[in-house]
């Protein structure tokens, strides 16, 4: 099977799915592949500002990582990602962009990119591709899911607090592949969120 993940690179619950899928290549036959969702999209020509960023700073990582995905592919994508929350001094959200850069082994001045519009075009192609498999605006993560079947399955999320490990990771993925890829199914919705439990 194939999960591709689109995903917003500062995003702290979709980081938190995205170590989910990780765990559940461990358990399951998956491959994962990555792309770029951009929340700063998403929102464009709202009134109010549901992620609190009235300055545009969720533009620049999400610039970059479309930069990334774009010259070096989805797998450089994917551990540029995995840096991003991992290295620098990062307690609570993404880490420092030079050092994540490299850390995955890219260079430093690709950093440069998040703050010129000049990618836009990029992060809004990768964007518009996940929303379009949804059917229409949708929030981070998307997940596609070849191979499970004869359609591809599509859904949003899940969006979970904590990673779950081994066999409880895949039981996760074996029932949320069965709920999104019932014909005729819309949401399912649990308890009310709790804060992150980054790792």
């Amino acid at each position: 099977m194939i999960a591709d993940f689109w995903f917003d690179p500062s995003c702290p619950y979709t980081w938190l799915t995205s170590r989910w899928l990780v765990k559940v290549t461990e358990v399951r036959p998956v491959e994962v592949r990555w792309h770029v969702l951009s929340l700063a999209v998403l929102n464009e020509g709202r009134e109010d500002d549901p992620e609190g960023d009235p300055e545009g700073y969720l533009w620049v990582p999400a610039r970059i990582a479309a930069v990334v995905a774009d010259r070096y592919g989805q797998e450089t994508l994917g551990r540029f990602y995995t840096a991003l929350w991992t290295t620098g001094d990062n307690d609570d959200w993404i880490g420092d962009l030079r050092t994540a850069l490299t850390a995955t082994g890219l260079p430093a001045e690709l950093a440069d990119a998040g703050l010129t519009d000049e990618h836009d075009h990029l992060v809004r192609a990768s964007h518009a591709e996940g929303m379009a498999l949804m059917g229409g605006e949708s929030g981070t993560p998307v997940i596609a899911v070849s191979g499970a079947g004869e359609d591809r399955v599509v859904f949003f999320g899940p969006v979970i607090s904590q990673v779950p490990e081994g066999e409880q990771a895949g039981r996760l993925w074996d029932g949320t592949l069965l709920v999104a890829g019932t014909p005729h199914f819309h949401e399912l919705k649990g308890l009310p969120h709790e804060e992150p439990r980054l790792p």
